[in-house]
């Protein structure tokens, strides 16, 4: 009698993918906060690409992964210039001008525009749950937003509104460029790549990272080589990973849970609790994740011989098969 492990349903690594890069992604929030009070917009965008370029270049030598496609390149080129580079310049100074809740809120204008144009330059559907809950999940992304902003420390700016637009417009241009991109490379190649584009294009902070490198607090430090590892190198790997399996759109709507991960996380690291319409806000977005993503499950009619003898029973999937050899 023996047993047999089978692997991990491909649509669980999916979902387990998406999980991780939302998390990830909603801590880097907090570590922009904390980094931004040492580090220049510039000089924290080239610390954390070049933490995470030595990440992901040490991963492509382990999985011994080259050089990806040359039909690849288009993509990882637009994507390294406009998401890795642009995004992250463009949030690190707008999240010195706003605060946390509005530029949460402005950059999740982002899933929005990235379902227009992937159903605009990808030919990708826009169907009505997925419409229904980008609303639900925009509407909590507002009061979240909202709730955050009225406090006392909240301040506002154009330019910083300005900033984090250009950010979520950045963000979406990047998804749609990197979905072909993934046809001919891996999502490790992609991302890697992309990565050490963006790195490259901010090389002229070179000289603000080093002054500021030494007068930089521990923490500030630590905090930057932490965007780096995980919410760029591990967290883009596994957003791309997801992406080359579902839609631009329906993927890009699961990012409305961010706001919701960044309350929480606020309360738990850095002890601010939040506002019950904070939280109504927070479980907006959730719920407009959940009918985003939620497809009905059609029941199957088996169908009948022309014999009329009754069809064979299926089997149910299981986790472990066992099979018995006398």
């Amino acid at each position: 009698m023996t047993f047999r492990f089978s692997p991990i349903p491909p649509g669980v690594l999916t979902v387990g993918a998406v999980t991780f890069t939302v998390v990830a992604w909603a801590s880097a929030f907090v570590s922009i906060r904390s980094a931004g009070a040492a580090y220049s917009p510039g000089a924290l965008a080239l610390g954390r690409l070049l933490a995470a370029s030595l990440v992901l270049g040490a991963l492509l030598l382990i999985r011994r992964q080259g050089l990806p496609p040359r039909e690849a390149w288009r993509g990882i080129l637009i994507s390294g210039v406009v998401w890795f580079c642009g995004y992250t310049v463009a949030l690190n100074w707008g999240e010195r001008l706003v605060d946390a809740g509005t530029a949460s809120l402005l950059v999740n204008t982002g899933p929005i525009l990235m379902a227009l144009l992937a159903a605009r330059l990808l030919g990708e559907a826009l169907p009505p749950r997925l419409l229904a809950g980008m609303a639900v999940s925009f509407v909590g992304a507002v009061v979240v937003g909202l709730s955050m902003s009225s406090g006392d420390g909240g301040s506002t700016s154009l330019l910083g509104v300005l900033l984090c637009l250009l950010a979520a417009v950045a963000y979406a241009t990047g998804v749609i460029a990197q979905k072909p991109a993934l046809s001919y490379g891996t999502p490790l190649q992609i991302t890697a790549y992309s990565c050490m584009t963006g790195a490259a294009v901010c090389l002229p902070f070179t000289g603000r990272l080093l002054d500021e490198l030494p007068r930089a607090p521990v923490s500030a430090t630590l905090n930057m080589v932490y965007l780096g590892v995980v919410p760029t190198a591990l967290a883009f790997t596994t957003w791309t990973y997801a992406l080359a399996r579902m839609p631009a759109g329906r993927l890009g709507a699961t990012t409305y849970a961010v706001p919701a991960i960044v309350v929480l996380l606020s309360w738990a690291l850095l002890g601010e609790v939040p506002a019950w319409l904070t939280l109504l806000g927070g479980l907006l977005c959730l719920a407009g994740v959940a009918v985003s993503r939620y497809a009905p499950r059609t029941r199957r009619t088996p169908r009948t011989p022309v014999d009329g003898t009754p069809p064979a029973p299926t089997k149910d999937p299981r986790r472990w098969t066992r099979s018995v050899r006398s």
